[in-house]
């Protein structure tokens, strides 16, 4: 039986605001949000470089004691990543669409205000997105480093193009089995958010946001034997370099990376908290496939 999605509390007091300011029109639409913020009784706290730059006198988000009850962002998916780091886990996060694409965004600019209007009367829900978390562990003086994603975390070379060996295993119910060797270009682990993202441009499969599932995707592998796996969430994933090679990084969400040096290897399992997106009536995620990506179209 299919479960109701929570709703958004339409008591919210403090938004902040998180863009990119060589974004075409993000003043326009930030100085909307300000204008609005007055009828409809919230508070803005734009990231530190707006308050700095056009918009002083305000308490930047950064410096806010008490964190946003709502977390805007001004741009595409890039944006919203980054504004995934920039507030606890948990925020809810409603993502206005200033670029080409906005997959995860679920407002253009014009529907800005009618969107905030609907939040303030009750009609937003919270469509839950599931993490993943990565360990690189370090051979060489048994520290360790971490990071987490809501798309992907991408191990890749850092410098010159040329394909890397790795070797992939899963762990399972206390044992582990090899999945097997292969040479090219890195490999992606996604969580089904990140499979329309990185993974489905490498030719991986695109899974439905509420499966609890690991996508592991090599990228440009040399075989044709070596394809996409979808995997038991679970599990967690080893990624090692065969070769000694200390240009490898791991990158998360496209957004912050780690050098991974020869020896080490990442591990990679499902997030201990997820992410909450604001969703608006009718919108869903096989409307969002067909208008955004054009599938079965």
């Amino acid at each position: 039986m299919k479960t109701v999605p929570p709703s958004l509390p339409s008591d919210f007091r403090r938004v902040g605001v998180v863009c990119r300011s060589r974004t075409k029109g993000v003043n326009t639409v930030l100085r909307e949000v300000l204008e609005l913020s007055d009828e409809l009784g919230f508070e803005v706290f734009p990231e530190k470089s707006f308050c700095e730059g056009g918009f002083d006198g305000r308490r930047s988000l950064e410096d806010s004691e008490v964190p946003p009850d709502l977390l805007l962002t001004l741009g595409g998916d890039g944006t919203l990543l980054r504004g995934t780091r920039a507030v606890a886990r948990g925020t809810p996060i409603l993502g206005v669409n200033l670029g080409h694409l906005g997959f995860l965004t679920s407002l253009g600019a014009a529907d800005l205000e009618h969107g905030l209007r609907m939040l303030r009367s009750g009609q937003g829900w919270l469509d839950l997105r599931t993490t993943i978390e990565g360990t690189i562990a370090r051979e060489h003086d048994g520290t360790s480093a971490r990071l987490w994603a809501l798309n992907d975390l991408v191990l890749h070379k850092g410098g010159v193009a040329r394909v890397v060996r790795l070797d992939l295993s899963v762990g399972w119910d206390g044992g582990r089995e090899e999945i097997g060797r292969f040479s090219g270009d890195g490999v992606i682990v996604a969580t089904p958010t990140g499979s329309t993202a990185y993974s489905l441009s490498a030719g991986g499969p695109i899974l439905a946001p509420d499966m609890t599932s690991l996508v592991v995707t090599p990228i440009s592998p040399h075989t044709l034997a070596m394809r996409p796996l979808v995997l038991p969430a679970h599990g967690t994933v080893t990624v090692r370099a065969v070769d000694r090679d200390d240009d490898l990084v791991v990158t998360a969400d496209g957004q912050t990376g780690i050098p991974m040096d020869s020896g080490d290897r990442l591990e990679v399992r499902p997030g201990g908290k997820g992410i909450a997106l604001v969703r608006f009536p009718g919108q869903t995620f096989f409307d969002t496939l067909r208008r955004k990506l054009n599938w079965a179209l």
